[in-house]
């Protein structure tokens, strides 16, 4: 009798990555949440058709809507209905989790920013990060502290030879 070999995962769960949140944005907290996704929406992300880049998300009669994520609809989608790129797709997260975004946004002036999409159980899921916006001197002040970063670790690398 032979064994049966397991299931190799195929790299990452990583879908998209919106590398653009975390150079606008200060993130202090990740959420994970679910999407309301329509069936030609998905077969489009297993091709990898999504852009989160200009993504955010909103609060609309107590539910977060995840708005402007582009998925691209395959040429091959079905016939009886005309797919929308734009579409708002609702967030799925637990009540609690939605009034603390919702307190956090109105009260203190954060933003909730999409950061990644991703698979975990055969289920899409969005890592949504609540965060302030950086000014344009945060954002030096970034990137100085990571060529620094690189250059501590091109001088250990080359002192320990």
């Amino acid at each position: 009798m032979a064994k049966q070999k397991k299931k190799s995962s195929s790299g990452s769960n990583t879908i998209a990555l919106n590398k653009q949140a975390r150079f606008n944005y200060s993130i202090e907290s990740t959420y994970e949440a679910g999407v309301s996704l329509e069936g030609w929406e998905v077969k489009s992300i297993r091709d990898g058709r999504i852009q989160l880049q200009d993504s955010y998300v909103m609060f609309r009669n107590g539910n977060a809507y995840l708005f402007a994520a582009l998925i691209t609809p395959l040429l091959s989608a079905s016939t009886h209905i005309i797919p929308n790129a734009f579409r708002d797709r609702q967030l799925l997260l637990h009540r609690r989790e939605i009034d603390k975004l919702m307190g956090a946004v109105d009260r203190k002036g954060y933003t909730v920013v999409p950061t990644a999409m991703y698979w975990k159980n055969n289920r899409v899921k969005v890592e949504i990060g609540l965060g302030k916006g950086k000014q344009e001197h945060d954002k030096r002040d970034t990137e100085k502290n990571r060529d620094w970063g690189r250059e501590k670790e091109r001088i250990m690398k080359h002192s320990t030879r």
